[in-house]
């Protein structure tokens, strides 16, 4: 019998019955253990209308309320991190130290929020003219969506949640449909915490859900992570029903490894960048760049290290877990087939793992091409899988121009031990996220997070100043008081409620 997942509607589980349902499955041993409750448009209207009603509450909660019940959050978060790491990886598939690591993350987010009453402050200027102050307010946008990915269930939508509700937002969470009981502990959390019923509603469910949230007209922004045709599609239908959207899209990410780089570091972080989370990351590298004469001995060095990997069970201690579904195996599977056909040099086959769990799991093994072309489909398409292809260059250069070629400009990395050339990479490359000797750069929380080119569509970035700015409206007020007014004598210290 599989476990009911529902709705968490105005801080109750929902409980009605459903017309469609879902399965999700434990990717280590290919079962589906639960069910997923799938939203119609008419439960997206009501949640929207529960998170209207309690919107005009929850702004005039004073900042630090908000604040205190983030930081309340904050500490549940962290006493029940562990729990929520077992969460993701019986869904996800990802091993314990990944999910681990992956709420980390988030929380880092959550720490920052709590600090946004520096940010929330406006400009004051006196006396513009005679008898006349001008100052600049932010406010709150009112309803927002999130609609989250399936491979991060938890720090994706943490990137955008605690910023949205420290400003005064209420929110709509729409999680994947493939791994969602991580968005149901979190809202649980937040009751916890002291969040007031409506403010944080999570819906579940499939397009139809989706497409309630970009056309419903109370909802004024939405907030999407995922591949680039469904950011593209997310971001044209919002925009176009008049919301803000910011829609972070698919990612190729290149490691460009110079001659003079330590090679024994570049082969261990290509590992990790191209392997972790068997692939499904956004931030994932899948293409090394060697530039000649170390593509041999990186290769041979990449190779060597890669039998010791240990795939299988997430809970077991391996080194990578499953695939999150049988389909996504098998379409990562047809990449490696296609990479074989095209001509590339299969140096580690992964297509049938030695694994350490259940053999109807969702499992394939990390795999490596040599000898990769720009033409072949394993190089120009987001696989997101544990597939890493080496792309040979003549030098520099050539690297950065293939770099800058690509469609996609999520993220990139050079390894080097030349300052010089790493100052010019990162002014040359035309990439949204860049590490020097870091494979996956990804921003700490008050920095933003984001890419270029069709890794983006918007122009606003997750968390940091940029997530601020997009859960916030701007407001000028222009005012002259004839007479000063006198609020009585009180000799107590002044408090903030």
């Amino acid at each position: 019998m599989t476990t009911r997942i529902s709705h968490v509607i105005a801080g109750k589980e929902w409980t009605e019955p459903t017309e469609r349902s879902g399965p999700v499955f434990d990717p280590a041993t290919g079962v589906a253990t639960k069910s997923v409750d799938f939203a119609s448009k008419e439960l997206v209207d009501h949640a929207v209308k529960v998170a209207a009603d309690a919107f005009p509450q929850w702004r005039d909660v004073s900042l630090t309320k908000r604040i205190s019940i983030l930081f309340a959050f904050r500490e549940l978060l962290n006493a029940n991190k562990e729990k929520l790491a077992e969460i993701i990886t019986s869904e996800h598939g990802k091993v314990l130290s990944d999910a681990l690591g992956e709420v980390t993350r988030g929380q880092e987010v959550v720490e920052f929020a709590c600090g946004l009453g520096h940010l929330l402050k406006g400009g004051f200027s006196e006396q513009v003219s005679a008898g006349v102050d001008v100052h600049s307010v932010r406010q709150p946008l009112g309803v927002v969506a999130i609609i989250s990915p399936f491979n991060f269930p938890a720090m994706v939508p943490m990137w955008f949640f605690p910023i949205a509700l420290a400003a005064g937002n209420t929110v709509i969470l729409k999680p994947s449909e493939k791994d969602p009981s991580a968005a149901n502990f979190i809202a649980d959390l937040l009751k916890q915490a002291g969040l007031p019923d409506g403010v944080f509603n999570v819906v579940h469910g499939d397009k139809e859900a989706v497409d309630a949230l970009l056309t419903h007209p109370v909802v004024k922004s939405i907030s999407f992570v995922g591949s680039t045709p469904i950011a593209q599609y997310i971001y044209e239908t919002g925009t176009k029903n008049k919301k803000r959207v910011q829609a972070l899209g698919g990612a190729k990410n290149h490691m460009l490894v110079l001659p003079d780089a330590d090679l024994d570091l570049a082969a261990d972080q290509a590992i990790n960048a191209g392997f972790g989370s068997a692939g499904e990351r956004c931030m994932a590298i899948s293409v090394v760049l060697a530039v000649e004469p170390i593509g041999d001995e990186l290769v041979k060095k990449i190779a060597d290290r890669m039998p010791t990997l240990r795939t299988g069970d997430g809970l077991r201690g391996c080194d990578m877990g499953p695939l999150v579904t049988g389909a996504h195996r098998d379409k990562v599977r047809g990449f490696i087939d296609a990479g074989v056909a095209s001509g590339a040099t299969l140096v580690v086959d992964g297509r049938n793992p030695v694994v350490d769990g259940e053999p109807g799991g969702f499992w394939l093994g990390p795999t490596l091409f040599d000898h990769v072309s720009t033409d072949m489909s394993i190089y120009k398409e987001e696989i997101f899988g544990p597939v890493l292809s080496v792309v040979r260059v003549k030098s520099y250069a050539e690297g950065v121009a293939l770099i800058n070629a690509h469609e996609y400009a999520n993220g990139t990395a050079i390894f080097t031990n030349d300052g010089g050339a790493a100052r010019r990479f990162q002014n040359e490359i035309e990439v949204g996220m860049i590490g020097v000797n870091v494979p996956i750069p990804v921003p700490v929380a008050y920095y933003s997070f984001g890419g270029w080119k069709s890794s983006l569509f918007g122009d606003s970035h997750a968390h940091g100043t940029e997530g601020f700015h997009f859960f916030t409206r701007g407001k000028v007020v222009t005012s002259r008081w004839l007479d000063p007014s006198h609020g009585g004598i009180n000799l107590g210290f002044p408090t903030q409620n």
